[in-house]
């Protein structure tokens, strides 16, 4: 599954090609709230695992295993972490959570970037180590369907093209390209139905 194929002028492996499907997939059932996301969620991790250890992409590889775990905490949250065991609604962070999740995510950069620097052989771990964290983040955000976890996914996508292309992962750097297209419409569309509630 990771021998090389040629795709589109570049090369690619199957499993690369399953991931991207696989992602795409999760992230247009999120921003139509459909609890079905996690399950996809959790098999794209799961291939993406994969895919990474073989590109010494080391922070992401471990990054998916805590997907798959946060992603089974996500879909319980869709399901019942609203109040009463309801259903989850589309909310905003208060100004005080903004801050927590800004500090949140420099704090994680720190610590995974002294981890990938000190024991392992990527060539790199600021990068990565900031990348990771700051996806962390906004995996929570959107198991607790906060609109702010579009914001983070924009900024974390857009580096992570050019990570990709420099590791040769073109067709995840695609990947990663469209999901900047798709956490815009996940922004706007979480925008509107958030004012809707605060409406209602």
């Amino acid at each position: 599954m990771n021998d090389p194929i040629p795709l589109l002028g570049f090369a690619t492996t199957p499993l690369e090609l399953i991931s991207f499907v696989l992602a795409v997939i999760t992230v247009v059932l999120n921003i139509r709230q459909t609890h079905w996301a996690w399950l996809f969620s959790i098999l794209s991790s799961a291939t993406y695992g994969v895919v990474f250890f073989g590109a010494r992409l080391y922070g992401d590889m471990a990054l998916q295993v805590v997907f798959i775990v946060v992603s089974v905490w996500g879909w319980y949250q869709w399901l019942y972490g609203g109040a009463r065991h309801q259903g989850l609604v589309v909310t905003r962070l208060s100004a005080a959570s903004r801050w927590y999740a800004i500090g949140a995510w420099l704090v994680g950069f720190a610590l995974i970037a002294l981890f990938l620097r000190t024991w392992t052989n990527t060539d790199v771990p600021h990068i990565d180590g900031f990348l990771t964290a700051g996806s962390l983040v906004g995996q929570v955000l959107l198991s607790r369907k906060k609109v702010e976890n579009w914001h983070v996914w924009i900024a974390v996508d857009v580096l992570y093209v050019g990570l990709y292309v420099y590791k040769g992962l073109m067709l995840t750097a695609i990947l990663y390209a469209v999901f900047i297209v798709l956490a815009w419409i996940g922004l706007r569309t979480w925008s509107r139905i958030a004012q809707q509630e605060v409406k209602a």
